[in-house]
């Protein structure tokens, strides 16, 4: 085993009340790639911080490693004297780092460089900061929620870097799918102290129930064994009195430890409020458009929506998912088409940007809309505070200004509320920003047992595969030209259906593209070949490949060699470049290659 780059043990840190780490530990080996997994407000983001070196713990050792360098992904970038996204992002290189890895992250996060720090919006912040932090392939790599408005493609691509980094990583995410293809080991942080599973987040959950399980019957060991030692006290035989109060301070002890347990928090308990049920037919949109300027933001785009239907929207950020939403939920006009609303709807909406928080507003009153301590919940008088405690609100927080709330905590309190009130059709954009991994377990149950009608926008592949009866999708995923189509159930059958789509179109216009010389001819002579130009590339393309194998090898053979990132690593990079390079060429002959055999085959029958 490698020794450790970074390592923090039994950290502890408080802010005035309960300790928030007590105890808390995190080793980092080269080539690790954990995921530091708890509660929301269980402290990951503080503990990332601390091995940052951005937070000072008030006792516990932190040791890095005096070479590694690490990098840390901010939440609010500073973005103070740089004029441009690419030099803030170049500020973040070390010397020999090379500035075309910057280039190359920002085109692929979708920003070019260019654009004014100051005019981006909190996306695009994240995007840059996510380039400046990557760029420079730290020893160690600290990503607290990097897929946060990310879009899909984005979220692809990341993961793809991520696995073949050479940086260790530790990740702070709400994505399931995310952190099960990039994690290999797991972090748990519950209660102030951590465990590891040296397997990825696959793997967490059942783990975690087995865990609790395990804690769950010690505690029901030690009530047991303080019931006996209070019977041997009062009805046994007197022993000598030294044994007796050897015996009574055990039975102290036990006592404190069974009454000092502080048992796992608990889980959000809620159902949705009972509504009128709606019509039948709950929407029916009719050859709907939308175009602001010149650009296509939906083509004529048609969907009956029915009364149980559980519909996901999806695809990259600017190709207009809020927009058709808006149009489908009577927001927003279209240019043209019709869109007809059921009846008896009762809506209720939560935006991904929280608009409808005021930050000076306090829990309770935002809860009961300023109308006294008391909200009607499915016909019933509830306390604000009773009701707070099924969404993990302490009482205490009822006076809290809503802007002392963390992100995931301000996810919970709106979800709280929508589901105080009655309703029948739910409309959700990006509704699983935030939220904790236990959190999202309970609105998958909400979403999917709810008796109304769903539309929701989501980036989050696991969430839309479990809870959603169709998916809506632009027709052209990489370049979105407002043609929109609907999908049989989540995002994994989206993709297998386009897959499949794209598969059919490709023989159509290879069979379309045939030279005619390969045709039947009219005389009725069925028997065709190949061109010289096919035939050459068929018997030359495996020698080239060949040659295209031997130059990757000679290269991974170079970069084998764990020296050399360290004291050269501009050759290092300049080396994954070339590999880059050589791979993606030799997928295209391979492709090529199969073309022309499968092509050669059906030829000659």
């Amino acid at each position: 085993m490698a020794p450790p780059i970074l390592k923090l043990d039994d950290i502890f840190l408080s802010f005035g009340g309960a300790p928030l780490l007590a105890g808390a530990g995190l080793q980092i080996e080269p080539g690790d790639k954990i995921c530091l997994v708890g509660r929301n407000g269980s402290g990951k983001s503080t503990l990332l911080k601390i091995a940052a070196g951005l937070v000072e713990a008030q006792s516990g050792e932190v040791f890095r490693h005096p070479s590694s360098t690490v990098r840390y992904l901010e939440q609010a970038p500073d973005f103070a004297g740089f004029n441009t996204v690419q030099a803030y992002a170049e500020a973040g290189l070390g010397p020999g780092d090379d500035p075309y890895r910057v280039t190359y992250l920002l085109s692929h996060l979708g920003l070019s460089g260019d654009e004014d720090p100051r005019m981006l919006s909190g996306g695009e912040s994240r995007r840059a900061a996510l380039a400046r932090v990557m760029a420079p392939e730290p020893d160690i790599l600290l990503l607290d929620e990097p897929t946060n408005h990310l879009d899909l493609p984005t979220i692809e691509w990341l993961e793809g870097e991520l696995q073949k980094t050479r940086s260790a990583l530790v990740l702070i995410s709400h994505d399931r799918r995310f952190l099960e293809k990039v994690s290999t080991a797991t972090v748990w942080l519950d209660r102030g102290t951590s465990r590891r599973l040296d397997r990825g987040f696959a793997h967490f959950e059942a783990w975690r129930d087995q865990v609790l399980e395990a804690e769950e019957l010690e505690q029901h060991k030690l009530g047991k064994s303080i019931e006996r030692e209070e019977h041997w006290l009062r009805y046994g035989v007197t022993a000598r009195r030294k044994r007796n109060m050897r015996r009574l301070g055990e039975l102290q002890t036990m006592r404190s430890n069974y009454r000092g347990h502080k048992g796992p928090q608990g889980t959000v308990q809620a159902t949705v409020s009972d509504a009128q049920e709606s019509g039948k037919l709950v929407i029916e949109a009719d050859k709907i458009t939308k175009s602001f300027g010149e650009r296509a933001i939906v083509t004529p785009f048609s969907i009956r929506v029915h009364r149980g239907d559980c519909i996901g929207l999806v695809g990259p950020n600017g190709a207009g998912k809020t927009t058709l939403l808006k149009m489908l939920t009577g927001q927003l006009s279209p240019d043209s088409g019709i869109v007809k609303l059921g009846t008896n709807l009762e809506i209720a909406t939560l935006d991904q940007k929280r608009e409808d928080l005021d930050p000076e507003d306090t829990l309770a009153n935002y809860l009961t809309d300023g109308r006294g301590e008391n909200l009607l919940v499915n016909g019933e008088q509830r306390h604000v505070t009773g009701y707070m405690k099924e969404f993990l609100f302490q009482p205490e927080q009822a006076r809290t200004p809503i802007r002392n709330l963390s992100g995931g905590e301000r996810a919970r309190l709106m979800l709280a509320r929508i589901l105080s009130r009655p309703t029948n059709l739910l409309i959700l954009d990006e509704p699983t920003n935030d939220l904790d991994i236990e959190t999202l377990d309970l609105l998958q149950e909400i979403v999917a047992g709810f008796p109304g009608t769903v539309i929701l926008v989501s980036h989050d592949r696991d969430f839309l595969d479990r809870t959603v009866t169709s998916t809506i999708a632009p027709a052209v995923p990489d370049a979105p030209d407002g043609r929109w189509i609907e999908y049989a159930g989540g995002y994994s059958d989206m993709l297998i259906q386009r897959k499949g789509a794209l598969e059919e179109r490709r023989k159509a216009e290879k069979a379309a593209e045939k030279p005619k010389t390969q045709q039947a001819t009219a005389s009725g002579s069925s028997k065709v070949k190949l061109s010289f130009k096919q035939k050459f590339a068929l018997e030359n393309l495996p020698k080239e490949m060949a040659k295209a194998e031997a130059e990757i090898a000679k290269r991974e053979q170079v970069m084998a060699d764990p020296n050399l990132f360290t004291c050269d690593p501009a050759a290092f990079n300049r080396l994954a470049g070339e590999m880059e390079k050589l791979r993606a060429s030799l997928t295209d002959m391979e492709e090529e290659w199969l073309e022309l055999e499968m092509l050669r085959e059906e030829l000659e029958g």
